[in-house]
Order: C-alpha cells, then structure tokens, then sequence
C-alpha cells in the first residue's frame, strides 16, 4: 500500500508540475490530484522541496534508462550519441512540462535539487568525454572539454524551453551533435552530424528495461509510459465503464481533446476496450482495461 501510495503521490506531482510549474505547486493540490490524506503526504515526504526531489530523481533515472539502452544499440560512440541524445528530445517532446521542470525550475531549487543536477551534469559529461577514447578520434581535447559541453547542451535546451514560440526539440539534433563531435573528431564530422536528419519521435522507439510482470507487457510497446498514461490507465482500472470526461477528470486531464486522444491511443495498443455505443450514436464511451492493460497498470505502480 505505501508504494501504491507513494506512486500516486508522485504521479500526482508531477501533473501539478507540468501544468502549473514548481512555484506553484502546493502539496493541496498535490494530495487532491492523488487522493490521499495531508497525513500520507507528510508520511511519505518531508515537505514540498522533499516531493519535487522524488519526481527530478525518477525523471532522471527514466530518462538516463532511456538513453542507455539506445546508446548500447549502436556500435561506436558517435552512433550511440546521437541515439541517445535524439532518445532524450523525443522524450522531452512528450513530456514538455516534466522538460521543464527539470532543465529549467530546478535551477530554483534547494541544495539537494542542485546538487542531483550538478550531478547529473557530470554523468553527462564523463559519457561526453569517451569520444577521445572513439576510434575514429582526432583530437586530445583538455580534460573540462566533456564538462563544457555537457553545460552547452543544458544551457541551449533551457533556453529552448523558456521560449515562447515552442519549436520542435528534436530541430536541435544536428547542431547538439555537431556540437558533441568537433572537439573529439574534428570539423568533418561535425559538419556531416549538423546535416543528418532527425528520426524524428515516429521512429524512436522509447524501450524500457523490463524484467518480471513487466516484461510481456512492455516489451512491445511504441509509447512512452508516462506518468499521465500510468494515471489514466489507473482512473480506469477504479472506475471501469467510466466516459471520457469521467476519466480525465480523475487522472487529472481536463482538456477533452487531449484525453480522447490519450484513449483512442491506448486503445490502439490493446490496452484498453471501449463497451460503450460513442459519439455516433450520440452516447458516451465506456472504457475498461483489457487483460494486457491490467497487467500494465500494475506494473506501471509497481516499478
């Protein structure tokens, strides 16, 4: 019950965060996204600052997950950069406000937000700094070049995402890239990664490692699982039958395109089943979980 609560909580957090910003996040609107008792929250966390750790670390750790795992599909540092970097903008695409929170808001954090950022700045730039070890290296560039980088690439994605004309993530691939190969192989390869094309977020497919009960069920899976998607499957999985508005109102969506659109897609996966007659016959949907979506919908609060 705790871990089934804590990943409420968390997921709730992380809802506020996307849609209201960490200044304005308050644990009311926190225990009232998640449904449980102020009581619980303190239970489970110190205090606000304590909550807005829990959703950076598990953002981090998920994307780092992501990164990895397309980093070692590939066979030379180069290649695996440039996966895992298009890895990290797809994933940020999906989940802007969670982006947000973490490149950007986390800069007004406290002493333990700053120093897993400082921290994770440093993971980044020993991955950066294995180019000089690349066979195809052309240079021994100073030992701070991977820690100037790894700054580089946050500095120009926070700027990215405080802009208000939001463009494409991904538009950056090519010239991060180019950015991550001219000190370590030189200005050919960075002008060839600045003129290569994104795969864009169609083509990337954002695996997890998996082991247990999780493994069937995500293995084959072409989304990310989001704390939104996790949400809704759950606001399903506690009110079988419920319409479209029913559940977005209790995963936290209130913007009925969005979540007709989350459904129709979950739908799509075999997660979902709707038993109700629609909109064409001018009554509401009825969603309930298929066996696979169960299984996922455990899963998904169990990890």
């Amino acid at each position: 019950m705790a871990n089934l609560q804590h990943a409420r909580v968390l997921a709730a957090a992380t809802e506020v965060i996307e849609e209201l910003g960490y200044a304005r996040m308050t644990v009311s609107l926190v225990i009232g996204r998640a449904r449980v008792a102020r009581g619980t929250f303190y239970e489970l966390f110190a205090n606000r600052e304590d909550c807005f750790l829990a959703v950076l670390e598990r953002a981090v750790e998920r994307t780092a997950q992501l990164a990895a795992e397309a980093y070692a599909q590939e066979t030379s540092w180069r290649k695996g950069m440039r996966a895992a970097l298009e890895s990290v903008l797809v994933s940020m695409e999906d989940e802007p406000g969670l982006a947000h929170a973490c490149v950007v808001e986390a800069l007004a954090g406290g002493p333990r937000v700053l120093r897993l950022r400082a921290a994770t700045l440093r993971d980044l730039a020993r991955v950066l700094d294995e180019g000089r070890n690349a066979s195809a290296a052309r240079r021994d560039p100073p030992a701070i070049t991977g820690e100037g980088v790894a700054g580089g690439i946050c500095s120009i994605l926070h700027n990215r995402l405080c802009e208000e004309t939001k463009k494409p993530l991904t538009d950056l691939l090519g010239p991060l890239m180019s950015m991550v190969a001219l000190p370590y192989l030189g200005v050919r390869a960075a002008d060839q990664e600045l003129s290569k094309p994104a795969h864009g977020p169609a083509r990337v497919r954002a695996r997890k490692v998996s082991r247990g009960a999780e493994a069937d069920v995500l293995r084959e899976l072409t989304i990310r699982l989001t704390y939104r998607t996790a949400r809704t499957l759950t606001a399903i999985a506690e009110n079988p039958g419920a319409s479209n508005r029913d559940i977005g109102s209790a995963a936290g969506i209130a913007d009925q395109g969005q979540i007709s659109k989350l459904l129709q897609r979950l739908a799509r996966l075999d997660l979902i089943e709707n038993t109700g007659l629609g909109q064409p016959s001018g009554a509401s949907n009825a969603w309930w979980l298929t066996d696979r979506g169960k299984r996922l919908q455990r899963a998904a609060w169990a990890r």
